[in-house]
């Protein structure tokens, strides 16, 4: 699965600390999640999601090699 946090967290001027603070997880699960080594759960995703207006799928979508 591939993922645009980082670009969605740098458009929001959150460091991966704050944001990390906002979710209530580490800042390694926000790096880890960045750099696709780490799917979050689905509450954490729905959360970020939330945190950026926007729906999950415009946060994590597949891979097309991965289908």
């Amino acid at each position: 699965m591939k993922n645009v946090l980082r670009e969605k967290r740098t458009e929001k001027g959150y460091s991966q600390d704050r944001l990390a603070e906002i979710l209530g997880v580490s800042r390694q699960t926000i790096i880890s999640i960045e750099k696709g080594k780490y799917n979050p759960s689905l509450p954490l995703a729905l959360e970020m999601a939330r945190l950026f207006g926007t729906i999950v799928e415009e946060i994590f979508y597949l891979d097309s090699e991965e289908d």
